[in-house]
């Protein structure tokens, strides 16, 4: 299911009203609140509200993906059907990160978060990111997408000593602003190799450090396309506005 806007508007009631008329959903087990193209209305400026509805009001879905994250909310929640979640923003708050952290979700097996940058809202740190990368509330992830971030470095620091990381399957660290100091960081943490797939596309890593990673990890599926200039002084992400 697809909730679509048109431009100038906003749905951040949409959560509140599709739970109340659960009841006439029982059968629902995907949505997908904020699904406009970009043609037709940037990412930053789409509206949410507190989402937190939805999961409570629809125990029997499986996925949720949300895009936009102007007014976005979610408290800490439980759901045990739920087996992926995605935020595509060009800014999450820290308070969303903090939240999916504190809830648990025993099914959980595919999180994806777009953290953006911070002049569109994306003010999560490191330390928000713990309880995501402590993995307690999330037995079953497999597959897990920390993505589009200005902080990518710090991020992927926090990565090679995270506890989640030893039962994924694939590792997404792509769209954002990694340099060789991230993947430095990757290649000297705990070992990788144990992955299917690591995503870095969209990175400002030089030649060496590229072929560096690819050789380190020789049975993995990395994906080092999309290089960006890696001298340049500014780096960007891939989605913010």
């Amino acid at each position: 299911m697809a909730m679509s806007r048109s431009a100038g508007s906003g749905a951040p009631n949409a959560p509140a009203v599709l739970a109340a008329n659960a009841h006439r959903l029982p059968r629902l087990r995907s949505l997908f609140l904020g699904f406009v193209e970009p043609e037709h209305w940037e990412i930053s400026w789409i509206r949410q509200g507190d989402v937190t509805p939805i999961l409570e009001a629809f125990p029997r879905l499986e996925r949720l993906d949300v895009r936009g994250s102007e007014d976005l909310r979610l408290r800490p929640v439980r759901h045990a059907s739920l087996k992926v979640l995605r935020f595509e923003s060009g800014g999450l708050p820290g308070h969303v990160v903090r939240a999916i952290g504190e809830s648990e979700l025993p099914g959980l097996e595919h999180l994806e978060v777009w953290l953006g940058v911070s002049q569109y809202g994306g003010d999560a740190t490191v330390g928000d990111l713990e309880g995501v990368l402590s993995g307690s509330g999330l037995p079953a992830l497999r597959r897990l997408g920390l993505r589009d971030s200005e902080i990518q470095d710090e991020v992927a620091a926090a990565v090679a000593s995270a506890p989640v990381v030893a039962r994924l399957e694939a590792l997404s660290l792509s769209m954002g602003a990694l340099t060789d100091t991230g993947a430095e960081s990757l290649l000297s943490g705990q070992p990788l190799t144990h992955l299917r797939h690591l995503d870095l596309h969209h990175h400002f890593l030089t030649d060496d450090m590229a072929a560096r990673v690819r050789r380190a990890l020789p049975g993995v599926d990395v994906d080092l396309s999309e290089p960006q200039p890696p001298l340049d002084e500014w780096r960007y992400v891939a989605v913010s506005e």
